[in-house]
């Protein structure tokens, strides 16, 4: 069904002559290829899966308006994982088998990603990109060879994440720390580098307490994280889990000096806690570059969505979805060995420079079309993969105002993370 869905459609450009399609053409095309997308939009991660879906979307309305994939419509197949993997690997499955989807957009939680890519994606042969799975166990994956190729992701992975939060503990004096963290690939990974760096630098980690997520109430963990008498807390979780432990923490009198994981720093979090009780946590998120590409996707939002595009996930979703499009648009055909292929030639290299946007992705249809090399520089600034898939990029450190506001204390760029990585 997938291979006779792309062959159909691939006839289709065919007949009109090979020529890239005008935007009215794609509109009236009766052809279309579906791009899949698995996230996380009920359950633990509900409060932030659904603004990334609305970036994956953004995407590919954007490359609709510009003239369609490949002569086509582009057809957004968004599906909830509903937080669990087998749901996951159904939802991808279903994508790729039924639907014919050649790409798959996600997921959210590494240990969902995890096995859709070794079940789906790999064994199926679809290019998978993710925009917020961090876990390092992916680049251990493809650099035994077991990936073929197929992964990819926008984000940096979390180990350093966990380092430059270890820096930014002891720089606040936090001599001893206690860490409550999601029992995933994600929240351990996460873990271990804070713990490793934290310890080097001369700190005491007073506890390491995992928690399963999705439970009523964490009163436990938070038990056995208050002892030891920590200074700080560095809370590793999701939005609806982490307000949950996090108000548990404060009402059995845990410290307010608290260090907060990337995926906190959502509006949900600070509403569902109180700001009163915030406005001496520090947290970390992937940055964006200062630019034209991300001022083009800030303002692409805000004209869509009548908000700035704050939260996690959603600049590094709007790049998964853009570089898939745009690598199918290089290949030629939309089938995943070619996108994979193609992914690295359209970022990273000398090409001509193409901005997130219909003006952008309009451009890069042209240059294509007439034989020509273009290099995406996305909503997080440039991309570039190394062999394992993976990027590099800044960091925001970000924190709390009385009035709930999420602000930004300080930003690493990659020369200084890279700095703080040499030294360890």
């Amino acid at each position: 069904m997938k291979k006779t869905t792309s062959t159909l459609a691939a006839a289709a450009l065919a007949v009109s002559g090979g020529a890239f399609a005008t935007s009215a053409a794609a509109q009236d095309s009766d052809c279309s290829y579906p791009i899949g997308a698995v996230l996380s939009l009920s359950g633990s991660m509900a409060a932030i899966g659904g603004a990334i879906g609305d970036a994956g979307q953004l995407a590919v309305d954007h490359m609709n308006e510009a003239g369609g994939l490949l002569g086509c419509t582009a057809e957004y197949r968004l599906r909830d994982d509903q937080g669990q993997p087998n749901v996951g690997i159904d939802a991808a499955m279903s994508l790729v088998s039924v639907e014919g989807a050649e790409v798959l957009l996600g997921a959210i939680q590494s240990g969902i990603t995890m096995p859709v890519l070794t079940s789906v994606a790999v064994p199926e042969e679809v290019t998978q990109i993710s925009c917020c799975s961090s876990a390092p166990n992916f680049t251990e994956l493809a650099a035994a060879g077991d990936t073929n190729g197929f992964w990819f992701r926008t984000l940096p992975t979390v180990r350093p994440q966990g380092y430059v939060m270890a820096d930014i503990a002891r720089e606040s004096g936090y001599e001893n720390v206690a860490i409550i963290y999601v029992n995933s690939d994600y929240g351990v990974a996460m873990t271990e580098a804070f713990n490793e760096a934290f310890t080097a630098a001369g700190g005491t980690i007073t506890n390491m307490v995992a928690y399963n997520q999705e439970q009523a109430s964490y009163r436990a963990e938070v038990s056995t994280a208050l002892q030891g008498e920590p200074d700080a807390l560095f809370l590793v979780a999701f939005p609806a889990d982490g307000a949950t432990a996090m108000r548990e923490w404060l009402s059995f009198g845990g410290t307010q000096n608290l260090l907060l994981s990337n995926a906190l720093r959502a509006s949900e979090f600070v509403e569902a806690v109180g700001a009163e009780y915030l406005t001496n946590a520090v947290g970390i998120d992937n940055a964006q570059f200062d630019g034209p590409s991300v001022d083009a996707f800030n303002a692409s939002w805000e004209e869509k969505y009548g908000s700035a595009p704050e939260g996690p996930g959603l600049h590094t979703m709007y790049d998964a979805a853009a570089v898939a499009l745009l690598a199918a648009q290089k290949a030629g055909v939309y089938e995943g060995p070619a996108i994979r292929d193609a992914v690295r030639e359209i970022t990273g290299g000398d090409g001509e420079v193409i901005n997130p946007g219909p003006e952008g992705f309009a451009r890069a249809i042209d240059v294509l079309a007439e034989g020509g090399d273009i290099t995406y520089v996305g909503a997080t600034g440039p991309i570039e993969f190394d062999e394992y898939g993976d990027v590099s990029g800044p960091y925001l450190i970000w924190g709390i105002s009385e009035e709930g506001e999420l602000t930004e204390v300080d930003t690493w760029n990659v020369e200084r993370v890279n700095e703080l990585m040499a030294g360890q």
